[in-house]
């Protein structure tokens, strides 16, 4: 259950922080709400999850899986362009978690 709690975290904060830009800096209610509702849902989520799961392994999950979706939301909804270095750097930070998910024995599993 703890992992679903941290699931729902990482895609509330990547819906928040995606709306943040169509906020245009709490201007717009609509996006503005959304990003209130989704860091409001998603901290509460992370803090469940800290009850079993380290809190390096949760922040490294959540930051490295959280990465690669906002990267692929800004270039899918807002066509921000990633050049090669960046990609490259989303790609080991994305296979770090990996790697710390599949041989970490500090992963509550």
């Amino acid at each position: 259950m703890n992992w679903l709690y941290l699931a729902i975290a990482i895609i509330s904060e990547v819906i928040a922080t995606s709306a943040l830009k169509a906020s245009e800096s709490f201007t717009r209610l609509y996006p503005s709400t959304i990003v209130m509702a989704g860091y409001g849902l998603a901290f509460y989520c992370l803090s469940l999850t800290l009850r079993t799961i380290p809190i390096g392994i949760v922040y490294a999950v959540w930051s490295g899986i959280g990465i690669m979706l906002v990267s692929l939301i800004g270039w899918i909804v807002y066509d921000q362009k990633l050049d090669l270095a960046a990609l490259l750097g989303i790609a080991m930070i994305v296979s770090g978690v990996i790697v710390l998910n599949l041989f970490s024995k500090s992963v509550a599993h």
